[in-house]
């Protein structure tokens, strides 16, 4: 014990500040899982508060005591980092006084409110970029100025002083629901989720993927797959899924015959698409939930077959491309047998389902992750190689942490978006504009609402990007009779489409450094390999049995079964490619027969089912004759 103090006591000094900060954080959000969250104004402001300090601390924790010592940047950053601390701490040291005024803003707590939002939008900046803290900006100029702007799109005008009132004080503001949830429900599930890599469940799940899909054709690409799927819906993340799975995933495929910008895309498509995975589905499924109302067992369920579809027509398209590629079959001595990682790892997994059981038996979120996360902890120490030594423990805390930031940042910042929009009433008129640009048309709006959501989640991970959107979009398309959780799936696919789509696109610019090829030109790809996520969601939109809304289980049979066999026409008009090459006009055909299985006519999908046969004996006697004339 003596030798990992003293390990420890020789590391930077401001790392271990950070861990011990980093560690207070997880053990409350422990403590506040178990015995109740303090309430919401403490909670959100310990939590950001932690966060911001994490921030400003993060450029020098590499740095000795002697460089510390010398560099005057090393004060500045120390120094901002405590009074961010100290300005989003004043809600807990304050509590009951602003209680007391009801919230009535002090000319002291009015530079307390513009500092809270300077470091914030500071920290976004860091963290995730420019995109976010520019737009947060552009609403505020808006909530000063907009009273300046003609017609609709102008207010009556709020002075600097009633702004800060409504983001620093306000219920939803900076501390509105969107990081209430990162503070109660999200920690938890990162710490979760780095508790199964950092015990080696990541690897356990991928080397089952390879053992089920490594002697097909394409097996890499397939596994990056399955494995994707499966740990993105724990990390909840793309950029993060992509830097844990595709370590593995993607040098393998490159070294089985696909091209960099390729196996890139696939990992990239496949990371993203495990936020649409339930049971977890990351952070967006919960906000989704505080957000409607609905709760997060109905949410999980309606998503269910669409994440379906999306991994369907991905695996399809990965094994038409390795037989397009001719891409070889691994060696046998390089797939894991499924039954040795079964046996040495398999008590790794076993948390899992007690997370969906106790998911779906009603406990809530924070009970289910607690539960879950204790379990595998105490599951690692089944075998020693799985243990969570001291070391183990500290690099749980500080990767989870460390994944919370982001979240929690741009998630605090996208509070000022939205105590922006509903204190000068943007919604209102965005969804107006939204319906006035469409003509009342379903269809255009749903395009405009893609289109702004792949705007706005330009360089945001994908909760951030579905609130920003979800709270203006949303409402539009209620208006014009979609149901409230097809509207906000709908928003919820095309913000996570943000994260494949160029020219900013966070999953493909995680691959490329992996892969060692272009980021746009892996976006481009991904676009393809992806494309089933920019039509799927038309498609439950128009037809809600798709998510099991007002549906019998024989409607929701027929239409999951008619969706694969579209799902599957799909992967083969993007391909090009079945038996043989495909000519454009039969890839057009495909394109037909998928919108008629897709669709809500029964005479449309019979037709559609028949197509698709005939066009697939097609192919294959095409290609028998064509092998038989070489």
């Amino acid at each position: 014990m003596r030798s990992i103090a003293d390990n420890f006591l020789n590391c930077p000094p401001i790392w271990i500040i950070r861990i011990i900060a980093a560690t207070i954080l997880s053990f409350f959000s422990i403590y506040t899982a178990f015995w109740g969250v303090f309430p919401d104004m403490i909670q959100r402001s310990f939590h950001i508060g932690i966060i911001l300090f994490l921030v400003y601390l993060a450029p020098l924790q590499n740095l000795s005591l002697s460089d510390l010592l010398k560099s005057l940047k090393s004060y500045l950053f120390i120094i901002l980092a405590l009074l961010s601390l100290l300005v989003m701490f004043y809600h807990i040291i304050f509590f009951d006084d602003i209680n007391d005024r009801w919230g009535e803003l002090t000319n002291y707590e009015f530079f307390l409110g513009l500092a809270a939002t300077f470091f914030l939008l500071d920290a976004t900046r860091r963290t995730i970029g420019w995109p976010i803290a520019i737009l947060a900006i552009t609403f505020l100029l808006y909530a000063l100025f907009g009273n300046y702007l003609p017609g609709e799109a102008g207010h009556r005008g709020y002075s600097l002083f009633r702004v800060m009132s409504h983001l620093y004080l306000g219920g939803s503001g900076i501390f509105g629901t969107p990081l209430g949830v990162t503070a109660t429900f999200v920690i938890l599930i990162v710490l979760f989720g780095a508790v199964l890599e950092n015990s080696g469940a990541g690897k356990v799940l991928m080397d089952i993927a390879n053992s089920l899909t490594g002697k097909s054709r394409g097996g890499p690409a397939k596994a990056a797959v399955v494995g994707s799927s499966l740990m993105g819906m724990i990390s909840g993340t793309a950029v993060a899924n992509v830097l844990t799975t595709g370590t593995i995933s993607i040098p393998l495929m490159k070294r089985t015959g696909y091209r960099p910008a390729t196996a890139g895309a696939i990992e990239a498509v496949a990371s993203t698409g495990g936020q649409l995975m339930p049971p977890v589905m990351g952070a967006a499924a919960f906000l989704m939930s505080d957000m409607t109302g609905i709760s997060y067992y109905e949410i999980a369920r309606a998503a269910l077959l669409p994440a379906i579809l999306y991994y369907i027509v991905l695996f399809s398209v990965v094994h038409l491309e390795a037989l397009k590629r001719n891409i070889p079959i691994i060696d046998t001595k390089d797939i894991p047998s499924i039954w040795e990682t079964l046996k040495n790892g398999g008590h790794l997994l076993l948390s899992l389902p007690v997370f969906i059981y106790m998911m779906f038996d009603g406990y809530s979120v924070m009970y289910a992750s607690i539960w879950s996360l204790m379990m595998a902890v105490a599951l690692s120490y089944l075998r020693r190689s799985s243990w969570l030594t001291p070391t183990k423990i500290l690099r749980t805390i500080e990767n989870g942490v460390d994944a919370v930031i982001p979240v929690a940042t741009a998630c605090a910042c996208a509070g000022i978006i939205i105590g922006i929009i509903t204190l000068t009433g943007l919604g209102l008129k965005f969804s107006s504009l939204v319906i006035s640009l469409s003509g009342g048309n379903l269809f255009l709006a749903l395009i405009l609402t893609m289109i702004a959501s792949l705007i706005l989640g330009m360089g945001l991970p994908t909760a951030a990007a579905y609130i920003l959107v979800a709270t203006l979009a949303a409402p539009a398309l209620e208006q014009l009779g979609i149901n409230q959780l097809a509207a906000h799936l709908f928003v919820f696919y095309s913000a996570m489409l943000s994260s494949i789509t160029p020219p900013v696109a966070l999953a493909a610019y995680a691959a490329s450094g992996l892969a060692n090829a272009n980021p746009f030109k892996i976006a481009l790809v991904s676009c393809q390999f992806g494309i089933a996520a920019f039509i799927i969601p038309y498609f439950f939109a128009y037809n809600p049995v798709l998510i099991g809304i007002e549906a019998s289980i024989e409607m929701i049979l027929i239409a999951a079964f008619s969706a694969v066999f579209g799902s599957l026409s799909l992967a083969i008009a993007i391909q090009g490619w079945l038996f043989s090459k495909i000519s454009f006009i039969e890839r057009g055909i495909y394109l037909f027969v998928t919108f008629c299985l897709l669709s809500t006519s029964f005479l449309l999908g019979f037709i559609g089912v028949v197509s698709l046969i005939i066009l697939v004996l097609f192919n294959l006697f095409k290609s028998k004759l064509f092998k038989s004339n070489i």
